[in-house]
């Protein structure tokens, strides 16, 4: 397909989905609304996450820990300072949060700016490991994080959290971060630098014997992932206005490397899947949380029980379509106008 019809194609669909969400903010409940919104940061978290694992070929369970960053940080950041003056009450708010007050938007990519920079202090040491000790150390920074969320009253509140986020976590906002940072992600990988990233994946001393200096790249992808889970973090904030350490476990971590498994490494259309299909998987398994009637009989709910269930889906997954639902494969215009041979 030539680079204009499928640009236009781009449009067209970037059209209808506004057209889309503009419907559903009028037609939809608030509840089905905030799915909606679940998707997009889900998806925005998992093709960041995809970025380090999938492409960069970096295990790294430390993305609960950019999250919260990115949450504190814009939430310290877009709160008035009467607000947090009321809100301080274990100890008092630091200087200068206790008189700065930004706008969402600056907030939001101040949250991003410090999860790379968190990255960044992570990465140097933490790169040079490989395989599941990078996980083991990149699990361990988000655990320190948390910890020092709960041990920093004077800065986050303690285990108190923030309450009263202003909720500009809207439709339009939230799909509008999604298709940037997916812009921004397949521009990358598109380029040299993701050719060489993939490189470094699939050989990483055949790299090095190339000349490519590996350990550079690697620290670079690893930025980036961290700084769209801040956003994530930042969005995911403002969407339930409230925030607190219990929020930012490895549970968290999990959902999101569950969503990039089932979806498929190194697959940013499967990671969109991935997050929609997981996401609403989740919801709806709310109900074995409660009683309820399967084939005439009455089973009595447990509370994390549909946490059981999807661990045996993703289970099934892993066991049978290890590749997950695209495998590497991405979505294209000429899957869908493909011409016939004559």
């Amino acid at each position: 397909m030539t680079p204009p019809r499928a640009m236009w194609l781009n449009v067209a669909a970037v059209c209808g989905l506004y057209a889309f969400l503009h419907w559903a903010e009028g037609a939809l409940d608030s509840y089905q609304v905030h799915i909606l919104n679940l998707i997009a940061i889900n998806a925005i978290l998992a093709v960041s996450l995809n970025l380090i694992y999938g492409f960069g070929g970096m295990f790294s369970l430390g993305h609960a820990g950019f999250m919260a960053i990115g949450a504190y940080v814009s939430a310290l950041l877009i709160l008035a300072p009467a607000q947090k003056e009321m809100m301080w009450m274990l100890e008092d708010i630091v200087w200068p949060f206790s008189v700065l007050e930004m706008p969402f938007w600056f907030s939001l990519l101040a949250g991003g700016a410090a999860a790379a920079l968190f990255g960044l202090l992570i990465a140097m040491p933490v790169l040079r490991l490989g395989g599941d000790y990078l996980g083991i150390a990149t699990l361990g920074f988000a655990e320190i994080i948390r910890l020092l969320i709960v041990n920093w009253p004077s800065l986050t509140n303690g285990p108190l959290g923030i309450k009263g986020i202003p909720p500009h976590a809207t439709l339009m906002v939230n799909y509008t971060c999604l298709l940037v940072t997916l812009y921004c992600i397949l521009r990358l990988l598109h380029s040299n630098f993701g050719n060489v990233l993939k490189a470094i994946r699939d050989d990483e001393i055949a790299a090095k014997v190339m000349g490519i200096d590996t350990f550079r790249y690697r620290v670079l992808a690893f930025c980036l992932g961290a700084f769209f889970a801040g956003i994530g973090g930042a969005l995911q904030g403002n969407l339930i206005t409230t925030i607190d350490p219990t929020m930012f476990t490895f549970l968290l971590t999990f959902n999101i490397l569950m969503i990039v498994v089932a979806g498929g490494l190194g697959s940013i259309t499967g990671s969109i899947l991935g997050s929609v299909i997981i996401t609403v998987l989740l919801e709806w398994l709310r109900f074995a949380d409660d009683r309820f009637d399967l084939i005439g009989l009455s089973i009595p709910g447990r509370p994390g029980m549909r946490m059981v269930i999807f661990a045996l889906v993703l289970l099934c997954i892993i066991l049978y379509r290890r590749e997950g639902i695209m495998g590497m494969r991405e979505f294209s215009w000429d899957l869908v106008f493909r011409r016939r041979a004559p």
